[in-house]
């Protein structure tokens, strides 16, 4: 839709306008346009009432942050960035913002944001379903990203240090000196990230593989978690969540992995080659053994067809990686059978001892060193997995 297309709008839009226009406003496309570049500076809202009214320091950190003050209500955001006000709502709701009514609060930055998603659309870069994506992946990252920076970092550091000052006061400046270097280091780290996941999606065989790869993927949850809640104290518990989840990430990360998510007790994790993803299971819990703050550890890796939407991973493969950690023993690794066939075709482990006798014997008659193999596989009983069917587990250990 173009910024002409916007500026007429439908009856029900341009009723609205009218609503929404200052007295005296001219009703032509040039007008409205004028009128929202030239929307007066934020000013208190006459219809709230006192106590609703925005604490201005709260106020001056939102500006401080944002770059900007409050100018624009959505629909003369929306119709300032030539887009529809219902384009404009999607956009806003993807990145996971509440609606406000046809309050005064957005600014430059947030028309100029509409602007960039619908020209990416209109310049046939990416299709309307998409922008909406890539609006709702970016509001959901970086909204896990800012609380947890408010909620273990700026808070620590704003603790109130002289009596009368409040903990807002006190952000302020810091926010001042801190703001533009956690937004540089933001954007040096999205850089790399990206370069990671793009070296991943060209060396994919072909283009369906892109979406539908076969990878492993691995589960670890921490045993009777449950049980823990009730006993430890709130703060307790937080240090030993915090604790996994670091570790887990640093391990996942030294080797190769990429961390899917964390649940609190449990971590997902990725990788293109079972013999990483291998890894990755045992270190995690031969370090969590070592560590008499720490619970017990149950991993399930499976291997297969896994598709990834938004840095998320879905289907078969990860359904059974989830089962096989439910019923794997207590500081041990559970693979599923094409898990270990990847494993055997790659040379990491032999499916048995005998493999391992004839494999030694042949090598010494030509004379050559036997083959060594990292892993070691004991297949288990086979079970009913609860939607999976009958599966046929294996251990995975080192060999020795």
């Amino acid at each position: 839709m173009t910024a002409d297309d916007a500026g007429s709008g439908t009856a029900e839009e341009r009723e609205a306008w009218d609503a929404a226009a200052p007295d005296g406003d001219v009703r032509d496309t040039g007008a409205r346009e004028s009128a929202a570049a030239e929307a007066p500076e934020e000013a208190p809202d006459e219809d709230l009432d006192e106590e609703d009214q925005p604490d201005p320091i709260a106020l001056r950190l939102e500006q401080l942050i944002l770059g900007a003050e409050r100018r624009y209500t959505p629909f003369q955001a929306a119709r300032s960035a030539g887009v529809s006000v219902e384009l404009a709502t999607r956009f806003w709701r993807a990145m996971g913002f509440a609606d406000i009514g046809q309050a005064k609060a957005l600014t430059e930055a947030d028309v100029l944001a509409l602007r960039r998603l619908s020209g990416l659309v209109e310049a046939g870069l990416l299709s309307e379903p998409m922008a909406i994506q890539v609006a709702r992946s970016t509001g959901q990252t970086s909204a896990r990203l800012a609380d947890w920076q408010i909620d273990s970092f700026l808070e620590g550091l704003t603790d109130p240090q002289e009596t009368g000052m409040t903990r807002t006061e006190i952000a302020y400046p810091l926010v001042e000196l801190l703001l533009p270097e956690l937004e540089e280091f933001l954007v040096y780290v999205y850089r790399r990230q990206l370069a990671a996941a793009t070296g991943r999606v060209v060396q994919a065989a072909d283009d369906a593989e892109m979406v539908d790869r076969r990878l492993a993927v691995g589960f670890a949850d921490l045993v009777s978690f449950t049980r823990l809640t009730r006993r430890l104290e709130e703060e307790e518990l937080g240090e030993l969540v915090e604790a996994f989840e670091t570790t887990a990430a640093d391990l996942v990360a030294a080797h190769g992995g990429r961390l899917i998510k964390t649940l609190g007790d449990e971590v997902l994790y990725a990788a293109d080659d079972a013999g990483i993803a291998a890894e990755i299971g045992l270190r995690l819990i031969e370090t969590l053994t070592h560590d008499e703050t720490m619970p017990e550890l149950r991993v399930g890796i499976a291997f297969g067809t896994v598709t990834t939407r938004m840095g998320d991973v879905f289907g078969t493969t990860v359904n059974l990686a989830s089962r096989l950690t439910s019923i794997a023993p207590k500081n041990a690794v559970l693979v599923d059978g094409a898990f270990a066939e990847e494993l055997s075709r790659t040379g990491e482990a032999p499916v048995s001892e005998a493999e391992v006798a004839e494999a030694a014997a042949a090598a010494e008659k030509e004379g050559e060193e036997p083959p060594s193999y990292r892993f070691a596989l004991q297949p288990m009983w086979q079970r009913p997995v609860r939607g999976l069917g009958v599966v046929e587990p294996w251990l995975l250990s080192r060999r020795a």
